[in-house]
C-alpha cells in the first residue's frame, strides 16, 4: 500500500512537472512569436521644433470682404497700411498642407488683437497697425485679421494635422496715441522718458520710441479700467461680461488691480478658451522680469484648465511654452542677459526658450563650427532649455543674406542646427527683401510671393530645398534637440542623436558632398548591414564596411534608418 502511494505520488509529481513544462514552453513560444513591431510614435519636441512665423496681414488674404475696417483709408508710406493678410488665410494654408509639406509643427503669427484705429504720422510716411504691435483692446480681435471664431478654427484645423500654434503677444505697451486713439490714463502708462538702453532701468521704465506708452509693468498699484475702454465694451454689448471676469479673476488670483495683472488676464483668455500651445512674447527686456513668470503661470493654468475640459483635444504632454524676445540675446551668453549694471536669467522667469539674434553672424562660419558650438552650448549651460534660431525677420535689417544670393545655404545652416529653427515667411521661396521706396523695417515685410512660387521654376527648386530638410527636421527630433558628432571631415559628414525614455532617434547627414559617386563614412554609429534612406535623393543604401556609397548629382545626404 505504501509503495503504492508512493507510485502514484511520484506519477503525479512527474504529470505536473510536465504540464507546469508544457505551460512554461507554451509561455516561452508566446514570447517568441514574431509579433509585427510597433513603431514608437515621434515624439514632439519645443527644443527642435520647426517654427514658421508670419506676419498675419502679410501672408495670405482669406477674406477680402473684411480687408477696411475703422475708416483706416488714410494714404500710407510704402508697405505701411493693411494688405489683407488674414487668420482664414492661415487655415486655408494648413487645409492646403503647404505647412505640412515644409515640416513646419508651429506656427507663430504677428498678435491680432484690436489696433489702434487711426495712423500714426511719422518720419518713415503714416503708419496703421499692419503689424499686429500696437494694441488698442487685448480682449477682442481686430476685424482686419478675423474673429475669435476664424481663431478657434485655425487652432483646430492647426492641431488636426500635428501643428501646433504660436501667438505673439505684448505687454510692454499701448498702441500710438492719435486722433482716433486717445492716451490711456497715466495710471497704466508713462509717456517718457524714451529709453535710452543703457541700464536697466533705462531699458525698462522708459517708452521704447516717441509716442508708444509703455505700461507700468512694475506697479502694484490698483487702478480703474480706462473709460474710453468702458464706453467701448458698453458700445459693443459686452461690458458686463468683461466686469464680471474681470472679478472672477482677481477673485481667485489675489492679485492686485494693478495694470500688467489685467493684460495678463487678457492674454492668458485665448489660452483658456482655444487652447493656445504657446506665446512667442515681445519686448521682454523691456519690463521687469518678474511680470513675466507670472504670465507663465497664468498662462500655465489657462493650459491646464483647458487640456482638462477637452481630453479629447489635447496633442500631448508638453507643458505651455513661452519664448521670449530679449533683443540682441545671443546663445553665447548663456541663461543670462546682460544689461551693464543688472544681468537677468529670463529662462528663470518662465521662458522655455530665447530668440538668439546670434546665428546671422555664426551662419558665414563654416558648418561644422556652427552645429559643435550650438550643440555643446545647448547640452550644458543651456540644458534643458532651447533657443529658436533664425537668419532673416520682421525686425532685424541686418539679415543673413539680405539680397537673397544664398537661399539654399539659409535654409542648410538653418535646419541643420541644434535648436529650434525659425522659418520666415518667405525664406523658403527667397521672398525678396530689397523693396524700392519702403523705410525700415517695411522693406522686410512685403506681401508673400506666391506667384513666384507658381511661376519661377528657380523658386520652386528653392522651395523643395526648403520642404526636403524641413521634412527630414520635422521627423527626427535628433536634428534640431540631438547631440552632435563629427564622423568625417571630408566629405563632411555628422550624426545626431536624440534619447528621451525609451525613445531614440539617429540621423546622419552629409554636407558639401560632391557630384556623382560619393562615400559616406558612417562606421562606429550604423553598423555593417544597416538599411538607411536617403531622403534628400530618395535612395536606399546599405552600410557596408562602415560607410554608404551614393551615386546623385546633389551635394546633401539626409540618412535615417529603413522603417
Amino acid at each position: 500500500m505504501q509503495k503504492m502511494l508512493i507510485a502514484l505520488a511520484i506519477s503525479a509529481l512527474f504529470f505536473a512537472c510536465k504540464e507546469a513544462n508544457k505551460e512554461s514552453v507554451m509561455e516561452a513560444s508566446a514570447e517568441l512569436e514574431i509579433k509585427p513591431e510597433t513603431k514608437k510614435e515621434t515624439p514632439f519636441v519645443w527644443e527642435g521644433a520647426n517654427i514658421y512665423f508670419l506676419l498675419t496681414d502679410r501672408f495670405n488674404n482669406g477674406n477680402p470682404e473684411k480687408d477696411i475696417n475703422f475708416g483706416r483709408t488714410n494714404p500710407t508710406g510704402p508697405l505701411r497700411g493693411f494688405m489683407g493678410g488674414d487668420i482664414l488665410g492661415i487655415t486655408k494654408k494648413i487645409e492646403d498642407g503647404y505647412f505640412q509639406e515644409l515640416g513646419i509643427n508651429a506656427i507663430w503669427f504677428t498678435p491680432v488683437v484690436e489696433q489702434i484705429h487711426g495712423d500714426t504720422d511719422e518720419s518713415t510716411g503714416s503708419t496703421y497697425g499692419y503689424h499686429g504691435y500696437w494694441a488698442k483692446d487685448w480682449t477682442v480681435l481686430d476685424p482686419n485679421f478675423g474673429t475669435k471664431k476664424d481663431l478657434e478654427q485655425l487652432v483646430k484645423t492647426a492641431h488636426a494635422n500635428g501643428i501646433r500654434i504660436l501667438m505673439d503677444v505684448v505687454l510692454n505697451h499701448t498702441g500710438p496715441v492719435t486722433d482716433k486713439d486717445p492716451v490711456w490714463p497715466e495710471e497704466w502708462v508713462r509717456t517718457d522718458p524714451v529709453c535710452d538702453f543703457e541700464t536697466y532701468e533705462t531699458t525698462t521704465a522708459c517708452t521704447l520710441v516717441e509716442n508708444l506708452p509703455d505700461i507700468n509693468t512694475e506697479s502694484d498699484e490698483a487702478v480703474e479700467l480706462p473709460d474710453a475702454l468702458l464706453a467701448k465694451w458698453k458700445e459693443e454689448g459686452r461690458l458686463s461680461n468683461e466686469l464680471d471676469e474681470l472679478q472672477l479673476f482677481f477673485e481667485r488670483t489675489g492679485y492686485p488691480r494693478a495694470p500688467r495683472f489685467y493684460i495678463i488676464k487678457w492674454l492668458t483668455d485665448y489660452i483658456n478658451d482655444l487652447g493656445i500651445d504657446g506665446f512667442r512674447v515681445d519686448t521682454v527686456k523691456h519690463v521687469n522680469e518678474n511680470a513675466w513668470a507670472e504670465l507663465y503661470q497664468e498662462a500655465s493654468h489657462a493650459f491646464e484648465t483647458w487640456k482638462k475640459k477637452n481630453p479629447d483635444k489635447v496633442l500631448d504632454n508638453n507643458p505651455f511654452y513661452m519664448v521670449g524676445e530679449v533683443y540682441n540675446y545671443g546663445i553665447s551668453s548663456g541663461r543670462e542677459y546682460d544689461f551693464g549694471d543688472k544681468k537677468v536669467d529670463y529662462y528663470d522667469h518662465g521662458f522655455k526658450s530665447l530668440i538668439n539674434f546670434e546665428l546671422k553672424v555664426d551662419a558665414h562660419k563654416n558648418y561644422e563650427t556652427i552645429f559643435k558650438k550650438y550643440s555643446k552650448l545647448l547640452h550644458t549651460k543651456l540644458k534643458e532649455k532651447s533657443v529658436v534660431n533664425y537668419l532673416t525677420s520682421h525686425d532685424d535689417n541686418s539679415p543673413f543674406d539680405k539680397q537673397r544670393k544664398q537661399p539654399y545655404r539659409t535654409a542648410t545652416v538653418l535646419m541643420l542646427t541644434p535648436g529650434a529653427s525659425q522659418v520666415y515667411y518667405g525664406d523658403e521661396t527667397a521672398r525678396s527683401l530689397l523693396i524700392d521706396g519702403t523705410v525700415g523695417d517695411a522693406t522686410l515685410r512685403s506681401f508673400m510671393n506666391w506667384e513666384d512660387l507658381d511661376s519661377l521654376p528657380e523658386t520652386k527648386k528653392i522651395h523643395e530645398h526648403w520642404q526636403k530638410l524641413g521634412k527630414f527636421r520635422s521627423k527626427h527630433p535628433a536634428v534640431g534637440a540631438g547631440k552632435h558628432k563629427r564622423l568625417a571631415k571630408k566629405p563632411y559628414v555628422f550624426s545626431r542623436t536624440y534619447t528621451s525614455g525609451e525613445f531614440k532617434d539617429k540621423v546622419v547627414v552629409g554636407l558639401d558632398l560632391p557630384k556623382g559617386k560619393k562615400s559616406l563614412w558612417v562606421k562606429g554609429f550604423f553598423g555593417n548591414g544597416t538599411r538607411l534612406l536617403d531622403t534628400y535623393s530618395d535612395t536606399e543604401v546599405e552600410v557596408k564596411n562602415g560607410k554608404v556609397v551614393l551615386d546623385n548629382e546633389y551635394d546633401i545626404a539626409l540618412l535615417e534608418l529603413v522603417e
